[in-house]
C-alpha cells in the first residue's frame, strides 16, 4: 500500500514525511536546503522522496504556479521563479506531483485534521517573516484562475489611520500592505519604538482590521493563525473582541484559532494535499 508523501520545500529546510491511510505519521526527515541552486534543490527533494518510496507526493512550495506557464512565480526563494519546478520532479521521479503554496498546505493540514476540523471553509494564516494565507472549502484548497486565493497580505491595510502612517512601501512594489504591518519583523520594529504595550494594542487593533475584511467577503467559520507572531496567547482573546466592529454582521460567529500542527502544518497540509486518493489506489 502506498503512502501520502508531503515535502515542505522552505528557504532554509526541506522536511518531508509520510502518513498512512489513517493519517498516522511513519516518516520524518529534515534537511538543509540547498540556497541558490535550482538544481541541488531538484535533487535534494528526488533523494528525500526516494528514501521513503512509492506514494503519492504533494509539495509546498514558497510562491506559487503560474496557471499560464506553470513556472514558479512570486517565491522569496527567487532562485525558484521562472523554473518548471513540478514538472521536471514529475520527470526524475517517474509520477504525478501535486504543488501549492506553502500556507495553502497550512491551511489544508489545519481543515482536515487541526483546529479547523470538521468546518466547511477556514482560512489559514501564516504570521511570521511574512503574511499569508489560505483557503479551504469543502476539503479542498481555493487557488483561483490567477492562483493568488487567500494572499491577503497584499491587500492594504484598512481603514488607515493616522497612527498608521505614513504608508509603508512593500517588496512587492506595492503600498501600505497588511504584511508591512503585521509581520514579524514589523511587530519587533515596533516593539523597539512604542515599547511592549503600546505595540501590542497597535497590532491587535490592525489584526481585527485585516481580518474583518476577509470575513466580510469570505464569512469562513474558522480563521486558523500559524507563524511565529500566532504563538501570542492573548490575540485569540483580543482580536474577536475588536473584529465585530468592522464586520458587516450583527455578530461575529467566525471563530479565531490557534494551529494545532504548529510548524507541521506545512508538511502535513502537503501530504494531505492527495485527501481525494486513498493510498494504493490504482
Amino acid at each position: 500500500m502506498g503512502l501520502r508523501i508531503g515535502v515542505d520545500l522552505g528557504g532554509t529546510k526541506i522536511e518531508a514525511i509520510a502518513l498512512d491511510e489513517s493519517g498516522r505519521e511513519v516518516f520524518r526527515k529534515r534537511i538543509a536546503a540547498p540556497r541558490g541552486d535550482y538544481e541541488a534543490t531538484l535533487s535534494a527533494l528526488v533523494s528525500l522522496i526516494g528514501e521513503i518510496g512509492e506514494g503519492t507526493v504533494g509539495i509546498g512550495i514558497p510562491g506559487s504556479l503560474s496557471p499560464s506557464t506553470g513556472l514558479v512565480k512570486g517565491s522569496n526563494s527567487t532562485w525558484l521563479i521562472g523554473k518548471p519546478l513540478k514538472q521536471d520532479l514529475e520527470k526524475r521521479l517517474g509520477r504525478e506531483v501535486r504543488m501549492e503554496n506553502d500556507a495553502n498546505c497550512f491551511a489544508l493540514s489545519e481543515a482536515t485534521d487541526g483546529a479547523g476540523r470538521g468546518a466547511r471553509v477556514v482560512f489559514g494564516v501564516i504570521l511570521g517573516t511574512g503574511v499569508g494565507g489560505g483557503v479551504v472549502a469543502d476539503g479542498k484548497v481555493l487557488v483561483g484562475p490567477n492562483a493568488i486565493a487567500g494572499e491577503w497580505g497584499h491587500n492594504p491595510l484598512p481603514l488607515p489611520t493616522p497612527a498608521d502612517l505614513p504608508l509603508r512601501p512593500c517588496y512587492c512594489g506595492r503600498m501600505s500592505c497588511v504584511e508591512t504591518y503585521l509581520c514579524g519583523p514589523a511587530l519587533a520594529a515596533d516593539k523597539a519604538q512604542f515599547g511592549e504595550a503600546e505595540a501590542m494594542a497597535r497590532y491587535e487593533e490592525r489584526l481585527a482590521r485585516s481580518l474583518a475584511t476577509v470575513i466580510n467577503v469570505l464569512d469562513p467559520e474558522v480563521v486558523v493563525l500559524g507563524g511565529g507572531v500566532s504563538n501570542l496567547e492573548h490575540l485569540y482573546d483580543a482580536v474577536p473582541r475588536l473584529w465585530g466592529r468592522y464586520v458587516f454582521s450583527d455578530r461575529v460567529a467566525t471563530r479565531l484559532a490557534r494551529h494545532v500542527h504548529g510548524d507541521s502544518s506545512g508538511v502535513r497540509g502537503a501530504a494531505w494535499l492527495w485527501n481525494d486518493v486513498r493510498p494504493g489506489a490504482s
